[in-house]
């Protein structure tokens, strides 16, 4: 029953059939509770997030922890979201959200618009947030230049190949997990021990203030360098607070169900469980793992500004320039350098290695994701049946030049947001998520809603989001102590409340634009929305006359399908009663009653943990 779990990692890309999809995509709905938990959480918590969040926590207290657990609405939604997604993706039978919504809505349209936008946002954060963090590590690690330390990251990251599909990833994950949390909780050990205890800690936070607080003639405000008098507060004022309290409870409410519902990486994780039970569990585990960022990444951040305080709480645009290459400050090197400076050498090298790892996995993960979207969803529309050769040659040229992009919009996040990382990547992510959010939501819960509604209520969203982050970087997000001219009206309104807005709007135009058209017919939603998800009658699939015949696939196709295990012929020729069984298996929702209230049991605990949690910060 459990011997999926005991499978060594070196022997997972040979424990599942990978030239199936339930195989390479889905590990076979083989796994088990706790590869799923680590891995959910190592998919979430990379080197961008030790880097952001420390930062962050070092320049405003631990109201960035209080995002980290409200993420997950008190981590416990991490169970909702997760199980509501494996249930949606798992009954008709699918593996990626663009997938689905071609089947609930019909069309192409949106299809390409999912392409378009995730091609935007891993340029913006995935890919430029990455390289940054890993080269911060590199750049202090070995002391280069931060353009060196980024094309030294990018040429070892060419080197890294992933062919094992999704159980090794998985497997890969957990170890991580294990030596990133052991790892940390040794750092925040030593930081601990380096300031005196926790009330020493508390107490010489609030005195961290830098000592050179004036260049030429000019003397900063002493707001843009001495702390927070809220920084031992998770709730902040609605108007004046850094991280707004309506903010946090509903604006990330609306980028949680994005990430966690939609999100490619995470889904698939749900979906290879065996069971919902297994799926629930590891997202339990993850919800208590998620518990740990404010203990072992938050303080840890902001003892890295006691410790260090003129490199990390700097003001003076020049003295910040001389120590981490940019002018608006230099939190983001808060947690890098307390690895660098307090661990021994044997484990610091450890954390550099499993942290630059784990980031080059998953750039080159990124990589391929993004040349692929471009070459089968976007270049094939442009170039009408293009030649095996041409595809390989358009899908290399774009990964280039996806690099300089992204290269090139890395002093962008150098700046952007203060010079703190994770404020800039959850300001994009509210500027483009929420329409999806809106769609994923509707389109499940509201069978009335068409493919116009669905895809117009993207376009407005998409237009509003860029119109808000364009204009905020076209102006500079400025810092402290050199306030951008942004407009109020265009960037005064903070982004957790522009992700509310933005979701209302898209929700509004949705509803109404598929009221005025004409509704799907129930015969092509079976299945596909909540109010039909029990329904045992035929679907006919709206895109059912677009599934055009296989094409033999040439040399090079066939080379790449074998190196990456899509080749369908490796499998098992089954017979029709093993695939019956494996099709009941991959869209098997139903659990054992008595694994079923262990884990919603655990759940509510979790909860109670998670609330009081946020009592005692508050």
């Amino acid at each position: 029953m459990i011997k999926s779990s005991s499978l060594p990692f070196f022997q997972a890309m040979y424990s599942t059939n990978r030239g199936t999809v339930g195989g390479f995509f889905l590990a076979g709905r083989s796994m088990v509770w706790w590869p799923i938990g680590a891995s959910l959480f190592a998919s979430n918590i990379g080197s961008g997030h030790f880097v952001g969040i420390a930062g962050t926590a070092a320049a405003g207290g631990i109201a960035i922890g209080g995002y980290e657990w409200n993420y997950q609405k008190s981590s416990s939604s991490l169970i909702c979201t997760c199980s509501l997604s494996s249930k949606t993706f798992s009954i008709p039978q699918v593996v990626t959200m663009p997938e689905y919504l071609r089947k609930r809505f019909g069309g192409k349209r949106i299809q390409v618009y999912l392409s378009v936008l995730s091609l935007i946002l891993y340029i913006f954060t995935k890919i430029s947030a990455d390289i940054f963090s890993g080269a911060v590590f590199i750049q202090l690690a070995i002391g280069l230049n931060l353009y060196v330390a980024i094309i030294i990251l990018l040429s070892i990251t060419a080197l890294y190949t992933i062919t094992g599909g999704l159980a090794a990833v998985i497997y890969t994950d957990t170890l991580q997990t294990f030596i990133m949390v052991v790892g940390s909780f040794i750092l925040m050990g030593f930081a601990f021990a380096e300031v005196g205890g926790y009330e020493a800690f508390m107490q010489k936070y609030m005195e961290a203030i830098p000592s050179n607080i004036s260049y030429g003639n000019t003397v900063v405000d002493p707001q843009c360098y001495t702390p927070r008098r809220d920084s031992f507060h998770i709730f902040r004022d609605a108007v004046t607070g850094d991280l707004p309290w309506p903010g946090l409870v509903f604006g990330l409410s609306i980028i949680a169900m994005w990430y966690w519902c939609t999100d490619q990486v995470i889904v698939q994780r749900c979906l290879s469980g065996k069971n919902m039970s297994h799926v629930k569990a590891g997202c339990i585990m993850c919800g208590y793992l998620k518990l740990l960022p404010m203990f072992i990444i938050v303080m840890p951040g902001m003892i890295s500004r006691i410790l260090y305080t003129d490199v990390v709480a700097c003001v003076v645009p020049e003295v910040c320039k001389r120590y981490c290459g940019t002018a608006v400050g230099c939190t983001n090197i808060a947690y890098p350098k307390m690895v660098v400076e307090l661990m021994p050498n044997g484990l610091r090298g450890l954390m550099l290695s499993v942290m630059l790892a784990s980031l080059m996995s998953s750039l080159t993960s990124i990589f391929n994701s993004a040349s692929t979207l471009f070459t089968m969803d976007i270049y094939t529309k442009i170039r009408k049946r293009p030649s095996e050769k041409e595809l390989m040659l358009a899908g290399r040229a774009f990964m280039l030049l996806l690099i300089g992009i992204s290269i090139a919009w890395v002093p962008v996040v150098q700046s952007a947001q203060s010079g703190q990382l994770f404020d800039y990547i959850q300001s994009v992510t509210s500027y483009l998520g929420p329409p999806i959010a809106a769609v994923f939501l509707l389109g499940v819960f509201c069978k009335r809603v068409n493919e116009q509604g669905a895809f117009w209520g993207l376009i407005i969203g998409l237009l509003a989001g860029l119109g808000r982050m364009i204009a905020e970087f076209a102006y500079g997000t400025g810092s402290c102590v050199a306030p951008s001219n942004c407009p109020f009206i265009i960037c005064g309104i903070h982004y957790l409340y522009f992700a509310m807005i933005l979701f209302g709007v898209s929700a509004i135009v949705i509803l109404a634009v598929s009221f005025m058209t004409k509704p799907i017919p129930d015969v092509h939603l079976h299945r596909l929305c909540w109010s039909l998800r029990n329904s045992k009658e035929e679907r006919i699939d709206l895109d059912a006359d677009e599934e055009q015949d296989k094409e033999d696939p040439g040399c090079c196709r066939k080379a790449y399908n074998w190196f990456c295990g899509l080749d369908q012929q490796k499998g098992p020729k089954l017979s029709k009663e093993e695939e019956e069984a494996l099709k009941k298996k991959l869209t098997d929702t139903s659990e054992v009653p008595l694994w079923r209230n262990v884990v919603n049991i655990n759940g509510i605990i979790l909860l109670t943990v998670a609330v009081f949690c946020h009592a005692y910060f508050a």
